[in-house]
């Protein structure tokens, strides 16, 4: 699951600032090895994605629980398919 939000850049509006990421990795995905490394594969798949996200935008990636067991090749489509769903334009007739 993934959720992203613009943020207000109050400071000062001209200089860019790059997207933010956090990983929300919870017990039910596993124990502390699992839950680190299903966190590390995570942010290794999204980074080469940072470059789609707008500038100072923050996106959370929560990590459900098949994601501790989950194939590399499996979780990477799953993270690409949310982040595609998640920046594709909304069409005019859906709200």
């Amino acid at each position: 699951m993934v959720h992203l939000l613009p943020r207000d850049r109050d400071r000062d509006p001209d200089a860019p600032a790059p997207p933010l990421v956090g990983f929300i990795v919870a017990r039910t995905v596993g124990n502390a090895v699992v839950r680190n490394t299903t966190r590390r594969r995570l942010r290794h798949l999204v980074r080469p994605h940072l470059d789609r996200l707008p500038a100072g935008s923050l996106l959370v990636v929560r990590a459900n629980p098949p994601a501790g067991t989950a194939r590399p090749d499996d979780l990477a489509a799953d993270l690409e398919s949310a982040l595609d769903r998640l920046l594709r334009p909304a069409s005019k007739g859906r709200r």
